[in-house]
């Protein structure tokens, strides 16, 4: 009996991912490369673009051997070549193009969510409205089979780990030897360069100075001070 309902899970879920609608908007592309397992970069028309996978959130690359699977097997979903159809939500504050991605009618968000590669982005949910149900019946259905992310007895939510890394980066006085590893947009402390995006909240500091191009956004209102509340 418990197989025939895993059976029947794994059935409804492929059916709520080919059920998902068409939408006007859509683009075409190729996929160039992959970055992480939510991160990919596309050729559409004559342009490169990076891509962030909505809605959900892959572990990052230092959550060994979490992230590092992750991205692997988006590399196997998304091989360099394939053919995939893009649904745009928006352009992030990296400039990255935000959106759901498609290999025939199959989502490969929810495919990375129902194989435990990667988790629901909750905070985000918003702008994945035909596809909401699906992401989280995946999620459900890979916490039950303790699948890959979920097969640890504690997991660490990708946020909140990158929440603890900048914690302890912004923290510390910046040491001499670290001058040439810090992000000269922010010259009060030091955020190592090509750190994971950030937010107000992942940071201690508060009203520091905020020099162009700002890549984490924290000066919002570009009167160069940065998280004035």
């Amino acid at each position: 009996m418990i197989f025939k309902f895993r059976l029947i899970g794994v059935a409804a879920l492929l059916l709520a991912q080919m059920s998902l609608p068409v939408f006007a908007n859509n683009l075409t592309a190729t996929v160039v490369s992959v970055g992480d397992g939510d991160t990919i970069r596309v050729r559409t028309g004559n342009k490169t673009v990076t891509v962030r996978l909505v809605c959900i959130d892959a572990p990052e690359m230092k959550q060994n051997p979490w992230g590092q699977q992750s991205s692997a097997r988006l590399k196997q979903l998304l091989p360099v070549g394939q053919a995939i159809t893009l649904r745009p939500v928006e352009t992030d504050k990296y400039k990255r193009l935000v959106a759901e991605i498609y290999v025939g009618n199959r989502s490969i968000n929810v495919n990375m969510v129902q194989e435990g590669q990667a988790v629901v982005y909750r905070q985000y949910l918003k702008g994945c409205p035909q596809s909401k149900d699906s992401l989280l019946q995946a999620e459900n259905y890979a916490k039950q089979q303790r699948l890959a992310f979920w097969s640890q007895a504690n997991p660490v939510m990708p946020w909140d780990f990158r929440h603890r890394t900048a914690q302890r980066a912004t923290s510390q006085a910046i040491q001499p030897q670290q001058q040439n590893n810090c992000d000269p947009a922010y010259p009060d402390f030091c955020i190592p360069k090509n750190s994971p995006d950030l937010n107000c909240r992942d940071v201690t500091q508060r009203r520091f100075r905020v020099l162009p191009p700002d890549p984490h956004g924290f000066d919002r209102d570009g009167d160069g001070i940065g998280c004035e509340r």
